[in-house]
């Protein structure tokens, strides 16, 4: 059965050059069992009417979508990883697959894979994932999305049949390939893959390349001033992407250069974790020593990575105005938090200064109270509208607090967000769904022990419940 007439192909990022990537084999698996299809995005790039056999064909054989890229490519890219650069990156476990539009705003977007074989940047690692790691990633981007986080989409997750030995799980562990759906694979790393080889020209092309492709509204005819407005561009949206983290309570675990794109658009779920309740020092990766990504040091972290996509730009612009260009940064994230702090309330936007307000109250009580991180927004979405729900809650008694009086007195000066629906069955439940270490695990336990993957559906469709509730679930 072919794509739908919403099917759009593209083959923009082969026009790069082999400079950018390495064309490659997939792997061949002994076994192809699917266990996550993601209809709802699939429907939105053309791609829903496929048969479960025409999907394992395309993304577990990987044989190419109609006119699309013939042959993977695996995208080169450096990094620096925990702020120690490594020339030796790439993609040495995926490949970009293919490229199409969103049938409902025309975004360009990738379809690409982890644990799909090895590639030349395999640096003598299997190239495989595990299938823990895919069920996790499924997980992540499901409850970000819910959660209000432009994320990758998990599309596609098959098992593949085989056993792999990895020190950070008990092995042999089953084996999967995972699909994502993204905006942009081009990475501050792939930037600065350039820097490092001295190919000023190929800093050029990337950079027009991206502009043309992801922000056409940004051009300027004069080069330098085209390398300032895109660090601007690429700081808003990166600044907005860590305001929406730090409102979703989320840690991301790895915020090395190589797992920021040039979109803003969060992706690449390796370690991570939700926060139980506030706490700046809560850290998602056991390897994290130092807690350099700790949750409260997200938004320098992304600043350190922002500051090396700028040096990657020195060879075409002044250094003082990619300087000035870096000051985007703090701004938009001051001014993007307390907007995602009235959407996670549901309440309307008054501006800038009231918005701040409210988040500064509803930040402060999260620190001084350790309320449940998840537990206080589900109880106050719909703003002081919900007080008389969030005093039957189980949760109550954390409202009486003195630190909790600022919040109450700031959301009685916001009105709910028009068509908000309380009355969905989601807000009849005592506690929201969250996704807290210990919940993963146990989600897991039944697929390891039983091969059970009742729990695991059920928990996606209380994240869709969620989502649905929150009026996020087609973002």
């Amino acid at each position: 059965m072919p794509p739908s007439a919403a099917y759009r192909a593209e083959t923009r990022h082969r026009e790069l050059g082999s400079d950018f990537y390495d064309i490659v084999q997939p792997a061949r698996f002994p076994d192809h069992i699917l266990r996550h299809r993601n209809q709802r995005s699939a429907e939105r790039v053309g791609l829903g009417s496929l048969t479960d056999e025409e999907w394992i064909a395309h993304f577990g054989r990987f044989a190419p979508l109609p006119d699309n890229l013939e042959q993977p490519l695996a995208l080169r890219y450096h990094g620096h990883q925990f702020r120690s650069y490594n020339p030796h990156l790439g993609d040495g476990r995926g490949f970009l697959f293919a490229q199409v539009r969103d049938a409902t705003n025309g975004r360009l977007l990738d379809l690409a894979t982890k644990g799909s074989g090895q590639t030349p940047w395999s640096r003598h690692a299997d190239g495989r994932l595990t299938l823990k790691g895919g069920v996790r990633e499924v997980l992540a981007t499901e409850m970000l999305e819910a959660l209000g986080v432009d994320t990758s989409k998990s599309f596609s997750l098959i098992e593949t049949g085989e056993e792999l030995e990895r020190g950070d799980e008990p092995s042999p562990t089953r084996s999967s390939v995972l699909v994502r759906l993204s905006h942009s694979h081009i990475r501050i790393g792939t930037f600065q893959r350039f820097l490092y080889l001295n190919e000023p020209h190929n800093i050029r092309k990337l950079l027009d390349y991206a502009i043309q492709t992801y922000m056409p509204e940004i051009w300027r005819d004069d080069e330098a001033s085209r390398a300032v407005a895109f660090l601007e561009e690429v700081c808003r949206r990166v600044a907005r992407m860590g305001a929406q983290w730090m409102v979703a309570g989320f840690v991301h675990g790895v915020l090395n250069t190589d797992n920021i794109n040039i979109t803003g658009e969060s992706f690449d779920y390796g370690p991570w974790r939700f926060l139980p309740s506030y706490d700046p020092a809560f850290t998602a990766a056991y390897f994290d020593e130092t807690s350099l990504y700790a949750f409260g040091r997200q938004p320098d972290a992304l600043l350190w990575n922002l500051y090396r996509l700028a040096e990657c730009l020195l060879p075409l612009a002044p250094q003082p105005s990619l300087e000035h260009a870096l000051t985007a940064f703090e701004p938009a994230l001051h001014r993007e938090f307390p907007a995602a702090i009235a959407r996670r309330l549901g309440v309307r936007s008054k501006g800038f200064e009231q918005d701040g307000a409210l988040a500064r109250a509803v930040w402060t009580f999260l620190h001084e109270s350790k309320a449940p991180f998840e537990q206080t927004f589900f109880d106050w979405y719909g703003g002081a509208l919900s007080a008389e729900r969030a005093k039957k809650n189980s949760s109550s008694a954390i409202y009486d607090d003195a630190s909790f009086q600022p919040v109450l007195a700031a959301l009685r000066e916001f009105e709910p967000e028009p068509g908000i629906r309380l009355d969905h069955p989601y807000f009849a439940r005592e506690k929201p769904c969250t996704m807290l270490i210990e919940e993963v695990e146990a989600l897991w336990a039944p697929i390891v022990a039983q091969d059970d993957w009742s729990a695991f559906s059920a928990k996606l469709g209380d994240i869709r419940g969620m989502a649905e509730a929150y009026g996020s679930a087609d973002s």
